[in-house]
């Protein structure tokens, strides 16, 4: 990761640009949803120059299902959306991905899900690279994802379980915060999410407020693999940020939820109820728990549950060596969605 981080990435990786074959390789196609946007996102469209696009997205299938591709949904069936961490620059959705350990744990652990949709949003790059896709392109491609399960697959919202690591789970933060805070405008018909929201070892604050000495950041270092305070992760803000730069990781909360800058103000009403999994050992802890207090706030412990692995690094869903924590987290999300 650290080669990566300064050479570029070392391997090709699949992308928005195509649905990329293999063994056992499900995709489809989520078309564009110009229709659905409005407000906020609106502005930031024209403000990052980004506009929406079509792109692919990833079935993963429990062990014995094998519907056909986009097929409707059973009764009462429900579906875990899927977003991929990577910090906004790398990785992918596709089946072959470390990421896709999420999926399939996720897909087995939970009785009432029988498959998952991973949506392949477009990667951010920035200088000595090609400029490309700022925020708001990634949040463009994750309502564009929705949509394709509800107006094309026929999912309910109460059947839609929102899913993300990471980045990822900032990207489903955005995503459901988006569908809550625009559900009722005029013409636009946004379906609410209301099954759930997962948020694995979620990337929370892009600003440097919790990168204090003390911090997670600092403590927590050692025993994880990511970085926040070194340079790696300053070429992902500039690439993620874009235009808007890295002022928007302070005060916009569809970025930085858990921002610690007095000019920020968030609230969580309307949310469904919400699964944060956070690792005692990732530098990300701090900011993780600011989100979860904040959440807790308009969220009763009832809609709200918070696993703390003492010992897990960051994201540790991904890696299926990291036992027994991962399997002992999965159980517990699927009891949690199942009753």
């Amino acid at each position: 990761m650290d080669i990566a981080g300064k050479a570029g990435p070392l391997v090709t990786t699949p992308n928005h640009l195509a649905i990329t074959p293999g063994v056992n390789v499900h995709g489809a196609w989520a078309e564009p949803v110009p229709e659905l946007i409005t407000g906020e996102l609106a502005t930031w469209m024209s403000a990052t120059s980004v506009t929406p696009a079509r792109v692919p997205g990833y079935w993963t299938y429990k062990k014995g299902f094998n519907p056909d591709i986009g097929a409707p949904p059973t009764p009462g069936e429900k579906v875990v959306y899927l977003m991929h961490g990577g910090a906004y620059i790398r990785l992918s959705a596709h089946p072959t991905d470390p990421t896709a350990a999420i999926a399939r744990g996720l897909v087995q652990h939970i009785g009432s899900v029988h498959r998952a949709f991973s949506i392949e949003y477009r990667l951010a790059s920035h200088k000595p690279y090609p400029v490309a896709n700022p925020f708001p392109a990634a949040l463009l491609d994750a309502l564009a994802g929705y949509n394709y399960l509800v107006d094309v697959v026929g999912f309910t919202p109460s059947n839609i379980i929102i899913a993300g690591d990471s980045a990822g789970g900032n990207l489903a933060h955005a995503l459901t915060r988006y569908l809550i805070e625009y559900k009722d405008t005029p013409g636009v018909n946004l379906p609410a999410p209301a099954g759930a929201l997962i948020l694995l070892s979620p990337w929370m604050d892009l600003s440097t407020s919790h990168e204090v000495p003390g911090s997670s950041a600092e403590t927590c270092a050692p025993s994880d693999y990511i970085r926040p305070i070194e340079k790696g992760i300053h070429y992902a803000k500039d690439a993620f940020l874009g235009p808007l730069g890295i002022g928007a990781a302070s005060h916009n909360k569809y970025i930085s939820p858990a921002s610690l800058h007095p000019s920020m103000t968030v609230d969580f009403k309307g949310f469904p109820r919400t699964f944060i999994v956070a690792g005692g050992a990732e530098v990300l802890l701090d900011q993780i728990r600011t989100f979860r207090e904040r959440m807790a706030k308009d969220l009763d412990d009832k809609h709200l549950k918070y696993v703390e692995a003492e010992d897990g690094i960051h994201d540790y869903l991904v890696f299926e060596w990291h036992e027994p924590e991962r399997t002992d987290t999965l159980k517990q999300i699927g009891k949690w969605v199942d009753n």
